[in-house]
């Protein structure tokens, strides 16, 4: 049986889409056998850019280096590699990933993710990557929750696949997810607070004078710490996420990386109706210069994410 109904996947990357379902659900049952397999949230040392790696996070970077290079995938990047790896020569595709999202969460059993991101290969590894979002060809996240989720675009809107354990198949659950206009909630991590520049402080003060301030309405606050959590959560009744740039060394250009999660995390919501920027500028306009470079990201409803690019001035 097929892990995804096919007639619903472009051809050319129905074989790119299996390979990342089929990883996914294998990964899926490690992370729901918990402490009973092995110690999934260890440290295990650090990725290339400083941060602390856990036994998961390598795990399911190399189940799904190894399910793309099956799929004929031609370069696999990860947020858990310094550098491009070449797969298959004359592959079609190129996949970047950040294979396990939200890895301090392994250990609670709260919702962690996969962040996947598809482009047309070019010659070169890094010119594959290195590229306006906008030319994305797909992108998607798969939620490791109560449920196992895929959320899925290939620029025709926002797709939501539930993975049924009956069958070990994703099968469709929504056809053209919508991200509500306005919003009732707000994220943002408040324990950098002193950190924040005048406009995120101003908009964070917005939201908390409530009904009684400029907004009219009361505002709701929410902190997960999982990107795909966030996300499932914005794109299923609204809201906005918003990861700054901060006055700490290091956070002077955000925190999230532009390759393997801001730039699919953005192309996901603006086909759902939503809006994605770093602050200001739209995140599909912007072309990364650096496999690992961070960028300031603000997206969900559009609403809250124009008044965000307002204060900005």
């Amino acid at each position: 049986m097929p892990v995804i109904d096919p007639a619903r996947i472009p051809s050319d990357l129905l074989p790119v889409v299996e390979a990342l379902c089929a990883t996914g659900a294998e990964v899926a049952r490690i992370i729901a056998r918990g402490p009973l397999g092995q110690a999934l949230g260890a440290g295990v040392g650090e990725n290339s850019d400083g941060d602390q790696q856990k036994a998961l996070d390598v795990l399911a970077d190399e189940k799904f280096e190894a399910g793309l290079r099956s799929a004929g995938v031609r370069f696999y990047a990860s947020e858990e590699q310094e550098e491009v790896l070449s797969l298959v020569p004359g592959g079609k595709y190129a996949v970047a990933a950040d294979p396990l999202d939200g890895s301090s969460n392994i250990d609670v059993n709260v919702t962690i993710g996969t962040i996947f991101s598809v482009f047309e290969a070019k010659e070169g590894a890094d010119e594959s990557f290195l590229r306006p979002a906008s030319e994305q060809v797909a992108a998607g996240y798969i939620a490791y929750g109560p449920q196992c989720l895929l959320a899925l675009t290939f620029g025709e809107g926002t797709q939501l696949y539930v993975l049924d354990p009956e069958t070990g198949a994703f099968a469709l659950a929504e056809e053209k997810m919508t991200l509500p206009e306005a919003a009732k909630e707000f994220s943002i991590n408040s324990s950098n607070r002193r950190h924040w520049t005048a406009p995120v402080l101003a908009y964070v003060e917005e939201n908390e004078a409530g009904a009684e301030g400029a907004k009219g309405k009361n505002m709701n606050f929410r902190w997960v710490g999982s990107l795909v959590a966030e996300t499932h959560r914005i794109l299923t009744r609204g809201g906005t996420f918003l990861y700054p740039s901060d006055a700490r060394a290091g956070y002077e250009t955000g925190r999230l990386r532009m390759v393997y999660e801001v730039a699919p995390m953005a192309f996901l919501v603006e086909q759902a109706g939503g809006l994605a920027t770093d602050g200001v500028t739209p995140i599909l306009s912007l072309t990364a210069e650096k496999l690992h470079e961070r960028r300031p990201f603000v997206f969900g409803s559009r609403q809250e994410v124009e008044r965000i690019a307002e204060l900005h001035g």
